[in-house]
């Protein structure tokens, strides 16, 4: 048994200042450009429609005590990305199957670098349980999955990108908030406009925080006074396990194992869903994957079976898989964490759904 069973997410402008009328005297002049240097921002070049859209952007942000020159240099000459709205709208409605997404996303490579990373960082990630009550090979598959291991950051501006889609109506409401924390993170000083890239959908640095969980959970545990989860490992590692520390992560547990079900309750959706003690899954029938007893434990779980069909594989779940749901809400998501920290530390073997 394991020990842990024992317990339980532009273009060129400048600005639109009033235009001088020819023949105006010196005075004049004088006023207007009183109003010129008064008015909030650049504009952009994205149209009409996104440039007025835009300034409301600015003087909100202004409002929220955000920097003047921040607000300039960051939003100066922004147009809309048409292929990020293309990307948002070329979402599948339908997920990926179960089994090929296991597959795709614990490689065989990808497993034994993330034995590699896990003793190249070992006095690290050890320093962040001791801090954060988070074991090292859950860091090391968040850090493997979101980015491969800081390998695939994404290139898209990050400022750009949410203001396209902060002004596209599907979801501008969001990703108008998270563009707001995009500038406050630029004007505390932990990244540079510029320098600020992620994925199309705005997700940043090492371990895909968007801009408010950012602000919520990034740390700097390397001292520097920036929260980098660009360029610094420690500071990376440190704000995943700071966010799962705070998304109710429950030390000295694990967070699940795959289980076989007896024919009366696979598929049994609404049976499964239910918290009950291990010792109550044992008498109706569930074992280990390879037929073995479950292990005597207080943890109470429920059952998952992510392609929610019979003969589908099945996994009883802790109190911690909650904590891979709420940085991800998929269940195929949170089921790789876990699987792919099971398989760096040996715990457990990925084996595909067909094996």
């Amino acid at each position: 048994m394991r020990d842990e069973e024992r317990r339980g997410q532009t273009g060129r402008g400048g600005r639109r200042g009033l235009r001088i009328a020819a023949g105006c005297g010196a005075l004049a002049a004088f006023g207007a450009a009183l109003i010129l240097a008064a008015s909030p921002a650049p504009a952009s070049k994205g149209g009409s429609e996104f440039d007025a859209w835009l300034r409301q952007v600015e003087t909100e942000a202004l409002e929220r005590g955000i920097s003047r020159a921040t607000v300039e240099t960051a939003l100066a000459d922004l147009e809309p990305i048409p292929e990020i709205v293309q990307l948002d709208r070329s979402q599948p409605k339908k997920p990926a199957e179960f089994c090929s997404y296991m597959e795709r996303r614990l490689t065989s490579t990808r497993i034994a670098r993330g034995k590699r990373v896990m003793s190249e960082h070992r006095a690290l990630l050890r320093e962040l349980n001791a801090e954060y009550g988070v074991p090292e090979r859950y860091l090391v598959a968040l850090w493997g999955l979101e980015t491969n291991f800081g390998d695939y950051l994404g290139d898209y501006p990050v400022v750009g990108a949410l203001a396209t889609l902060g002004h596209d109506p599907r979801r501008g409401a969001m990703f108008r908030e998270q563009l707001i924390s995009a500038l406050q993170i630029i004007d505390e000083g932990h990244q540079g406009a510029d320098t600020m890239r992620g994925s199309w959908a705005g997700a940043m640095g090492q371990v895909q925080f968007m801009p408010s969980t950012f602000l919520a959970y990034a740390v700097d545990h390397d001292g520097d006074g920036r929260k980098d989860l660009w360029n610094s490992t420690p500071d990376a590692l440190a704000s995943a396990a700071n966010y799962l520390s705070q998304a109710g992560w429950r030390s000295g547990e694990t967070w699940g194992r795959p289980v076989s079900l007896p024919a009366d309750l696979d598929g049994a959706t609404r049976t499964l869903r239910r918290k009950r003690a291990l010792s109550d899954w044992q008498a109706r029938g569930v074992r280990q994957a390879d037929g073995g007893d479950l292990p005597e434990s207080n943890l109470r779980g429920s059952i998952v079976q992510p392609r929610r069909e019979k003969g589908g594989p099945a996994f009883l779940v802790y109190p911690n898989y909650h904590a891979f749901l709420n940085w991800n809400r998929s269940t195929f998501f949170a089921v790789s964490v876990g699987t792919l920290a099971d398989a760096v530390t040996g715990r457990s073997s990925f084996r595909s759904c067909g094996s």
